[in-house]
């Protein structure tokens, strides 16, 4: 090898070395400045409120401030696409939900990213359950009977969601589709768009999620009939599930989880993991999310919320499938 070679050869190998030196610099030293979560959603829904629970205490942790912004539009889409394309340095990740990050898929042919691929999941952050809940003007006090009154008066009770596609417009049609009832899906941009809709009886039934719903229940403007989880909520007590009110097979949840764009380095990813976990577990934020009926407990590993996400993107795929949901 003549020593012209040997030269060039040598400084490539510097050069790779020093790549790989700054980039472990900048791992390491991460977060170095403020870091954006963006909510696909308007303030007031439970993707936003999710987020600015965990924020506060999530920056004192990582000793950067993190920035919740909303970005609605699309059912999500919108939010989504931003973090897709943005640099997987960890300073711009996404508040996401099972409707953005696995139903939505099932329901667009035009995303403009993909859904399994683009995002890096960090982790699981809460799961809720939701209620089925009616405007005090619907003269009904049970899932029987509001079933029975749906079939009585087709097509002339209708329900809002946060975005076609949205786990609120799910619920509503998986409950459409076993109970055999007609009802109008009306779709907004955010919950705090549909809520004051359905609180002012323009629209008659809910199928949103705990955190946005139960203030409304508890003071009497809406009426709760059942919790759309496997099982009964600490504080209603008395409010039967789903299964248990005669859908044997319905069961619905929300869950939210935090993303960063593919190719986010493992350090980084782990990294806010860990301080994530620990916003998670800090006593002042689990028991605001508890309060909201939120089950902020559980958190999961990079490897174990992917695999969640894969699931629930199969799952949900067939229940769309069955309830014959299309968007475009």
């Amino acid at each position: 090898m003549n020593r012209l070679l040997r030269c060039v050869l040598g400084v490539g190998v510097v050069a790779v070395l020093g790549a790989a030196s700054s980039a472990r610099a900048q791992d390491e030293a991460f977060p170095s400045r403020p870091i954006r979560l963006l909510v696909g959603f308007a303030p007031g829904g439970g993707t936003d409120v999710v987020a600015r629970v965990i924020a506060p205490r999530l920056s004192e942790i990582l000793g950067q401030s993190v920035v919740v912004e909303n970005k609605p539009g699309a059912s999500g889409i919108v939010a989504g696409g931003m973090v897709a394309k943005a640099p997987p340095d960890g300073y711009t990740l996404m508040m996401g939900v099972v409707s953005v990050n696995t139903i939505l898929p099932h329901l667009f042919n035009n995303i403009p990213y993909d859904t399994a691929t683009d995002f890096a999941p960090v982790t699981l952050t809460a799961s809720v359950p939701h209620f089925i809940a009616v405007h005090p003007s619907v003269p009904v006090h049970s899932v029987a009977e509001l079933i029975a009154y749906a079939k009585a008066h087709p097509g002339q009770l209708s329900f809002p969601s946060a975005g076609s596609g949205t786990t609120p417009h799910i619920a509503g049609e998986m409950f459409k589709s076993m109970a055999g009832v007609q009802l109008l899906h009306v779709p907004y941009k955010s919950t705090g768009q549909s809520m004051p809709d359905l609180l002012a009886g323009r629209l008659q039934v809910g199928f949103d999620t705990y955190p946005t719903t139960a203030p409304y229940v508890k003071t009497g403007k809406l009426r709760a009939l059942a919790v759309t989880g496997a099982r009964r909520l600490a504080e209603f007590p008395d409010l039967p599930t789903v299964a248990e009110s005669g859908l044997p097979d319905y069961r619905f949840a929300t869950w939210y989880g935090v993303f960063a764009p593919r190719g986010t380095p493992a350090a980084i990813v782990n990294r806010l993991h860990d301080g994530i976990a620990k916003a998670m577990a800090a006593p002042d934020v689990r028991e605001q999310l508890l309060k909201m009926g939120v089950d902020g407990t559980e958190t999961r590993t990079p490897e174990e919320f992917a695999s969640l996400v894969r699931a629930d993107a199969e799952r949900f795929g067939k229940l769309v499938k069955a309830a014959g949901v299309r968007v475009d």
